[in-house]
């Protein structure tokens, strides 16, 4: 999909930053500033390299100064906010366009610049391309005003740069410059920056960036001129053009590969390629939590897993994470924060390692990929195994046939905030989720016994024992299932946490009940974006998220509007009315309301939360690969048959 932005949308300097992009390597860096070019986080950045994927992120141009010279006088075509003061370019920014590439298009005085971006690997190609109607000369300078810090660290002034032969030098970083451009140096120079995307949040609101050199072109009276730039932390091997092309077709492939035919869903395959990305330390894939603050997490890999890798056909992908992850198990734990360098994992996780089960079960179904299934099978034993008798962070099977999780101030669900000793959403007990994805597992496990010719030993008994102590002790007369079983106020409460009972490819429901539960959620939760956390009828329900950190915290998931359960939302909607044409055409009318959020935040991606009350703008990481994977599930689920959309 081609995202386009006009004057309306960036009407002033503050207007401008509401929106930006987002392009990544496929190694953990990106590029992303607003829509207007601004750095108005401290996490924004032309050119965020990665040095060792995905995790040793570098901002190395934080932004560029771009001054076109009349002979009217300089004007800044670039946009910064600085303490005092800023950059209008977006004055003169007629016309933005976001698809495979970057275009701005600017106009001033006669002289038309189109400026075009792209980024391959750890480099960053720019275009520019002058007309200039105006019989008098100009020139374009632009200054790119560096870092060469570690992602979220401020630069020190003390902190030395060189450039010499085309190579900025600073922090044992080299960076290429390639250019037709004429190049000056200049002693190094410093900026203060003004983070107005930082300041709501309660983050820091101020940095610095240096400089050291220049480029210009000059363009003549009633003539036109093009500048060609390319930094890279390689020395580098192709063209501005080639890159520029290669953008393109990078996109075509994706949407090719997918197999996807409406626009909104090749545009989610577009999207989902953001955030799968080489492991060094492993060599393999993983899949990246969300831009710009997270990297990969066990949870959040399993969860967007089946929408962004098996919904796209990135099997070759998705065996290569689910390979990684094989090798970190643990006490039939997988790792929650993952392994990098000699940094130990954390396994504070309930969830990821039964997601992760049934993550191989679907990759099964699509793939057939026996050899695999033997492969993993061993780790699934390990895993229910340990969950049985009892593992770390209180994780045990109670005699019931229900899991039981967390203890002390260890969260290990999700919904997994703490704030120094306070617990905002306590889940310790029987969490809901968590048991719909055990009875899944012991369904799964039977199943593989079956394929694989394994003694199927008592899975499929301890299913029926699950079965009909989730029924009993689940299921409020008010029509809906509790949200945790742990004996306080928290029980009763209505959650988004009950759909995935209606939508695991085994469930434990009667199919009145699972139509109760759609109904409930619609009712209490459902927005055009995203499912509440917690219904507002309930007195802790909070309807803003926004302040400091602690302030944030406390609301993260106590109404705060999370997109991605909406995909189960949709899925179970389409389960509980048969997946007749009518549901189909009611899930497909209230998708459309993801082509305008689309445009909003980051362009062509779906954000982390909204607002509980009224989620119109988004909040948190402005790109979530769960977001987007859960989503593109619907939407493949809306293009396959009746029978393939049971095991998505």
């Amino acid at each position: 999909m081609r995202f386009i932005y006009g004057k309306q949308d960036f009407r002033s300097r503050e207007r401008g930053r509401e929106n930006c992009y987002l392009l990544t390597n496929g190694l953990g860096g990106f590029s992303s500033l607003s829509i207007t070019g601004e750095a108005a986080r401290n996490d924004h950045a032309l050119l965020m390299a990665c040095l060792h994927a995905p995790n040793q992120r570098r901002n190395l141009i934080h932004r560029l100064e771009e001054v076109l010279t009349t002979d009217r006088g300089p004007t800044h075509l670039s946009t910064q906010t600085f303490p005092k003061g800023g950059e209008d370019g977006w004055k003169d920014l007629n016309r933005v366009t976001v698809e495979d590439l970057l275009v701005w298009e600017y106009q001033t005085w006669g002289v038309f610049v189109t400026k075009t971006l792209a980024m391959k690997g750890n480099a960053v190609a720019l275009r520019y391309q002058l007309n200039n109607l105006n019989p008098h000369s100009a020139r374009l300078t632009v200054t790119p005003w560096m870092q060469f810090t570690p992602k979220g660290t401020d630069l020190k002034p003390e902190q030395a740069f060189s450039f010499r032969d085309g190579k900025i030098t600073s922090a044992g970083i080299t960076l290429h410059l390639a250019t037709n451009g004429s190049v000056e140096t200049f002693p190094t120079a410093h900026q203060a920056l003004f983070y107005a995307c930082d300041r709501p949040d309660g983050r820091r609101d101020t940095g610095l960036a240096a400089a050291n050199h220049r480029i210009s072109v000059s363009v003549p009276g009633s003539g036109s001129a093009v500048l060609e730039l390319l930094w890279s932390c390689e020395a580098p091997t192709e063209t501005v053009p080639q890159i520029l092309a290669w953008a393109g077709e990078h996109r075509r492939a994706l949407e090719e590969q997918s197999g996807l035919q409406d626009p909104l869903a090749r545009q989610l395959a577009v999207s989902a390629d953001a955030f799968i990305a080489w492991r060094e330390s492993t060599g393999s894939k993983t899949i990246l939590a969300g831009y710009p603050f997270f990297e990969d997490w066990g949870r959040d890999t399993m969860i967007a897993l089946p929408g962004c890798a098996l919904s796209t056909r990135r099997y070759d992908d998705a065996k290569s994470i689910l390979t990684t992850f094989m090798a970190y198990e643990r006490k039939g734990l997988m790792p929650n924060l993952f392994p990098e360098g000699k940094t130990e994992p954390m396994y504070n996780t309930a969830d990821a390692a039964l997601q992760f089960i049934n993550c191989v079960y679907l990759y099964f179904r699509r793939t057939r990929d026996l050899n695999f299934a033997a492969q993993a099978f061993p780790v699934m034993e390990r895993i229910v195994s340990n969950y049985r008798r009892g593992t770390d962070y209180g994780i045990r099977m109670e005699d019931d046939g229900l899991i039981r999780a967390g203890e002390g101030l260890w969260q290990v669900t999700w919904m997994d905030v703490r704030v120094d000793d306070i617990l905002p959403t306590p889940r310790h007990g029987k969490p809901v989720e968590l048991n719909a994805c055990w009875y899944n597992a012991m369904k799964i496990m039977d199943f593989f016994c079956v394929l694989l010719s394994k003694p199927r030993g008592d899975y499929e008994a301890l299913a029926q024992r699950i079965r009909a102590s989730f029924r009993k002790q689940f299921w409020h007369p008010k029509g809906y299932l509790r949200d945790v079983i742990s004996g306080t106020s928290a029980d009763d409460q209505i959650r988004c946490n009950q759909i995935w009972a209606v939508t695991m490819p085994f469930t434990m429901l009667e199919p009145d009940q699972a139509r109760q539960v759609v109904s409930t959620v619609a009712c209490h939760l459902y927005t055009p974006v995203g499912l509440r956390t917690l219904s507002p009828e309930d007195k802790q329900f909070h309807p803003d998220y926004g302040g400091p950190q602690k302030v944030r915290d406390l609301a993260y998931h106590q109404g705060t509007v999370w997109p991605f359960p909406l995909g189960a939302f949709y899925l179970a909607w389409l389960k509980v009315h048969d997946y007749s044409q009518e549901a189909k055409d009611q899930v497909r009318l209230w998708l459309q309301s993801l082509i305008p959020a689309l445009r909003e935040g980051c362009a062509g991606q779906i954000p982390e939360i909204y607002d509980g009350e009224n989620p119109t703008a988004s909040r948190g990481c402005f790109a979530q690969a769960w977001s987007v994977g859960e989503l593109l599930r619907v939407l493949e689920a809306l293009e396959r048959s009746d029978a393939e959309s049971e095991q998505m």
